[in-house]
């Protein structure tokens, strides 16, 4: 369940009951009349099944509460009502699956800034793959992909493409395109600073690595586990159901090539450069065409769920 609080300007505090009322998938109104003092107008709370709220927000966007009053949206963990487990069994689907458009976009939304945080996240993953990488230890590039933040502006790039929000894609990318170069760059410096301290060396990049070579050695396969990287990171942004590991799942394919790219240019090894380059923007554009793609398949599935009602 999600919990609405809307502020409604007076004169709009009977259409917005009208909407409460008119959707099955809600519940649990509550009206405050004058209560709000900022912006000014009538508090009116409610429950709603996450599988109709796309139809009660669009409603309510369409009577300008968003410009006028205010609408917030809160996750319900849990629900203890009779009442609300009918709103969900007669709304359509299952919640768990539902897509909250408004819900995504405010996600997706925040991670598309270049900010200090991102940088240095994304800088600190970087040369602890990269650390990684020349020792070939997994466990240190499993901890540069815990760290890497670079899926929130991919997965912004996927939901601005399919909503049609010209800006938020072209935040994101100003995040992509200068952050990994900004790290890559750092990364470098590292390694140059760490080969002066004697703690790394160029020998340690050409001889065996059995567990990380992978990463500079695109194939076909680069291109499944990025596609489904992207579509499992897409799931968990729109699902009820997220977890914190996807964002491992989707770091791996990403920062590590990264991490290589930087050491094989400090240490002038061309065609690991290249390679692990080419992997980089093999996984980016295969997670950014997964993600696109299963948008579009769960807005298609939601248009035909609610089309049958």
């Amino acid at each position: 369940m999600l919990h609405l609080r809307v502020i409604a300007v007076v004169e709009r505090a009977d259409a917005v009951l009208e909407v409460f009322d008119g959707s099955p998938a809600v519940t649990g109104v509550i009206v405050l009349p004058g209560a709000a003092r900022e912006p000014a107008g009538d508090v009116i709370l409610c429950d709603v099944a996450r599988e109709g709220a796309n139809e009660v927000l669009e409603r309510l966007r369409g009577l300008g509460i968003d410009q006028s009053g205010s609408i917030a949206i809160e996750d319900v963990a849990v629900t203890l009502s009779a009442s609300a487990e009918r709103a969900a069994q007669r709304a359509p689907g299952l919640g768990v699956d539902a897509v909250v458009w408004e819900e995504i976009e405010h996600k997706t939304g925040q991670e598309t800034r270049l900010s200090a945080t991102f940088l240095v996240l994304l800088t600190v993953a970087t040369i602890i793959a990269a650390i990684g990488v020349l020792l070939d230890q997994p466990i240190l590039v499993v901890g540069a992909m815990v760290v890497g933040p670079e899926f929130g502006p991919l997965a912004a790039i996927c939901v601005g493409l399919i909503q049609r929000r010209t800006a938020m894609v072209a935040r994101s990318a100003v995040a992509l395109l200068v952050g990994f170069p900004s790290a890559m760059a750092a990364t470098a410096l590292a390694t140059w600073a760490l080969t002066g301290m004697g703690l790394v060396s160029k020998a340690m990049l050409l001889s065996e690595r059995p567990l990380t070579d992978f990463i500079w050695r695109p194939d076909a396969l680069s291109w499944v586990v990025g596609f489904l990287a992207g579509i499992a990171g897409i799931l968990s942004v729109t699902s009820a159901r997220s977890g914190a590991l996807v964002g491992v799942l989707i770091s791996v394919t990403t920062v590590p090539a990264a991490a290589n790219v930087a050491v094989a240019a400090a240490y002038r090894v061309p065609a690991e450069a290249v390679g692990s380059a080419v992997q980089l923007a093999v996984n980016l554009a295969a997670i950014i065409t997964a993600g696109v793609l299963t948008l579009a398949v769960q807005r298609l599935w939601w248009w035909r769920i609610n089309a049958d009602r």
